[in-house]
């Protein structure tokens, strides 16, 4: 009796295993996207997080869901990525929320905006103090999904071809800027100008701009920018953590398996640790070999950093005023650097104080 229970009772296990198998493979699907970057393969840093992206998707879902990956221009510009999104051209992109200003001023936010948060605490808000949910809010306006897929650290102040020494030296500058920035600067006399990566140098050597931000020492190196523009500044005081994101067109986030939304989430993570990982330890051995080959660093001069400090807060106060999307996100990502500053300043700022005047005496 017992023998014919075992019996059956197997046969039902494998009848069962049977009838799931189909449903278990319409589970996990091919699904084959394309996702356009807004910057060039040269910049393997940057340009490498779409790649990281791609390459791990694939992995976690035994390569049912690929992506490949574009540099920009192969099939939209890099400064119209999130429009391909949005029109359905591609499913996905790689770029930078601050390009698309002119749709909006709360894109800025998404990536970076000046005196803004540090890359430690725009990671943390995004990903743990409520910024994914309210920026998600705000681009189903445009028919998009984000997911943070990298981070630069602290970026530099850019490239010049003459001193700044002060605030009048801004007057009548025309620079490469991107995003609110440039509207920042704008009140002080700049002319900004919005290039994409690969327009830069050709700009700067014929001389229609006469200085230009990117990243850092790393991707800089890369451009030639020190061979057109002799002085490079320190800090880049509008970007002092800018996050780069994954847009998803929605309609193509929303019919993902689970599984898969999964998966992306955690590849875009991935790619965030090694995006920032791979700049911290290159950009210092870079930032050598650019001075050493006659690179003059120089710090913004603390009076231009104070007036650029106060248009920036005079420009947030004009746009809040008249745009509530804006000044929601605005509102909670001050919240935060208040909160990360009176902590940073109790912890961060007193070990590096003391590990740099450590330094400083060998």
């Amino acid at each position: 009796m017992k023998r014919r229970h075992f019996i059956a009772a197997t046969g039902a296990g494998l009848a069962a295993t049977a009838v799931a198998a189909p449903a278990v493979a319409q589970s996990a699907p091919e699904i084959k996207w394309r996702m356009t970057s807004s910057f060039p393969k040269s910049l393997d840093t940057i340009y490498g997080g779409a790649e990281n992206v791609a390459k791990q998707v694939a992995e976690m879902t035994d390569n049912k869901f690929q992506i490949q990956v574009f540099a920009a221009g192969e099939i939209v510009p890099g400064l119209q990525a999130a429009d391909a999104v949005t029109n359905g051209s591609v499913e996905s992109c790689h770029t930078c929320s601050y390009y698309y200003v002119g749709k909006d001023p709360t894109f800025a936010i998404g990536t970076s905006i000046p005196f803004g948060l540090n890359s430690r605490m725009m990671n943390a808000w995004l990903a743990q103090g409520g910024g994914d949910a309210l920026f998600n809010e705000f681009y189903k306006k445009y028919n998009f999904h984000a997911i943070q897929a990298g981070s630069t650290g602290a970026q530099m102040g850019g490239w010049f071809r003459k001193e700044i020494k002060t605030p009048a030296d801004l007057n009548g500058l025309k620079m490469r800027i991107a995003g609110i920035t440039g509207q920042v600067l704008q009140k002080l006399g700049v002319v900004p100008q919005q290039l994409a990566g690969g327009d830069i140098y050709p700009a700067l050597e014929r001389g229609t701009i006469d200085g230009a931000e990117w990243v850092g020492p790393y991707d800089d190196e890369k451009l030639g920018f020190n061979k057109v523009a002799p002085f490079y500044y320190y800090p880049g005081w509008w970007e002092g953590g800018p996050a780069v994101h994954v847009y998803i067109n929605l309609e193509k986030w929303n019919s993902l398996p689970k599984a898969y939304q999964a998966a992306l989430n955690n590849a875009c993570a991935n790619a965030t640790i090694l995006m920032q990982g791979k700049y911290d330890l290159q950009n210092p051995q870079a930032l050598r070999r650019l001075v050493a080959a006659g690179t003059q660093l120089r710090p913004f001069p603390q009076e231009v950093m104070e007036v650029c400090y106060n248009a920036a807060n005079e420009l947030y106060a004009e746009i809040s005023a008249k745009n509530p999307d804006f000044k929601k996100i605005y509102d909670a990502m001050v919240a935060t650097r208040n909160d990360q500053y009176l902590w940073w300043q109790v912890a961060e700022f007193t070990y590096d104080a003391f590990m740099i005047r450590q330094r400083a005496r060998r």
